[in-house]
């Protein structure tokens, strides 16, 4: 059986493939994270998947792993941050979480199920921006917060789960 690091890992690696058959590039930089946003402004929709959409089957297991590619964003781009698991916990996918330089933990897991429930509040990209505004000193991209907020959803080029 696996840990949860090696789940992460394997996991993070499976939302890029994932959303690279939709035509999306995901690059593990701060940026890359709108696109989280918009994956899930496009499949939700008044804190719920919408029926047919990319989260309506599944929903725990694609959370757990846009939550591990999120961690590993803010590991890549904060020098000395690290993952804190415990296999023992039985949601420990939820409650994975990531310690940052600064000493700053933060759940991604419970960040993206926030994101989910109560929209652009609690938005991906603002969330980790904020995390690595001290390391990265990037301005912050507002492009995606002034576009319209009925999107609809793209058309997936080919199943996820035929890699």
């Amino acid at each position: 059986m696996a840990t949860l690091l090696e789940d992460i890992k394997k996991q993070s690696d499976w939302t890029v493939k994932a959303f690279k058959s939709d035509g999306i590039e995901l690059d593990y930089s701060i940026g890359s994270l709108l696109e989280i946003d918009r994956f899930i402004q496009k499949y939700t929709k008044d804190g719920r998947p919408i029926k047919g959409g990319r989260l309506s089957k599944n929903l725990g297991g694609i959370v757990f792993s846009i939550s591990a590619y999120t961690g590993e964003t803010l590991i890549k781009n904060v020098p000395n941050s690290k993952w804190i698991t415990n296999d023992n916990d039985p949601q420990g996918e939820i409650n994975i979480a990531v310690e940052l330089e600064d000493g700053t933990t933060c759940w991604p897991g419970q960040r993206i199920i926030k994101r989910i429930q109560n929209g652009l509040e609690d938005g991906i990209y603002p969330y980790g921006h904020n995390l690595t505004e001290k390391t990265l000193n990037e301005k912050f991209d507002k492009s995606f917060w002034e576009i319209e907020k009925e999107v609809k959803p793209i058309e997936p080029k080919k199943p996820w789960w035929k890699f």
